[in-house]
């Protein structure tokens, strides 16, 4: 969702800088927050904690550095849907295929949005958020539940070969890439082309829009 239906990363980015600093971990840079984007707040707040305190922060901490950082994110300018992403997702739905969303977000603020930006494509039941699973991105735990929900859904047993992940962080290739899933790139942000292919990407486009205007041939 962030950084491939919503350019909501520089706001997420400038939120998670913000919070590390104002609770001790001043080495952060917003440009690391790209590298984790995709974690779960508890995973992100975790990774760091352990690398400059040698372990993780308490339950109570955690809540309390995440709420701070929804609060900062919240009060930022509403982000805007990432061009292209929702001709593209009407492409998609023409030609028969079914969105999934999967995100590591629990920012309510941009899940409700987007019944208002991209209006019937998404079911409630076919969303994967923070809130359905244990381990976040890296891990694949989020595609697959992804897999499972459709199956649960439509009453079929489809493995991975039958899906096509859409990303734009490098976490998130890599636990599509581990799902066993085809993974199509988009490069949104900040990182190096390479930081997306060398995780295991199939193929990189330079923005959704681009994505939009090549889907008729990948199809």
């Amino acid at each position: 969702m962030d950084g491939v239906l919503f350019d909501s990363m520089k706001n997420h980015a400038k939120s998670w800088c913000q919070t590390m600093h104002h609770f001790g971990f001043t080495d952060f840079t917003e440009e690391e927050a790209y590298m984790h984007e995709g974690r779960t707040g508890a995973g992100t707040i975790n990774t760091v904690s352990r690398r400059m305190f040698g372990g993780d922060v308490t339950e109570q901490e955690e809540k309390e550095i995440y709420q701070y950082k929804a609060d900062l994110f919240n009060s930022m300018p509403i982000a805007p849907p990432m061009p292209g992403a929702y001709e593209l997702l009407k492409k998609v739905v023409h030609a028969g295929i079914t969105p999934i969303l999967v995100t590591g977000s629990g920012q309510r603020s941009l899940l409700g949005r987007l019944n208002e930006h991209f209006p019937g494509i998404f079911r409630p039941e076919l969303m994967v958020t923070a809130f359905d699973v244990t381990r976040g991105k890296p891990d694949p735990e989020p595609y697959l539940m992804g897999i499972r929900k459709y199956n649960d859904f439509f009453g079929t047993i489809l493995g991975p070969d039958h899906f096509v992940v859409v990303e734009n962080a490098p976490l998130g290739v890599q636990a599509a890439v581990r799902a066993g899933v085809f993974t199509i790139a988009v490069n949104t942000g900040p990182l190096p082309d390479d930081a997306l292919l060398s995780q295991g990407a199939n193929l990189l486009f330079p923005s959704m829009q681009s994505l939009c205007d090549q889907f008729d041939t990948l199809l």
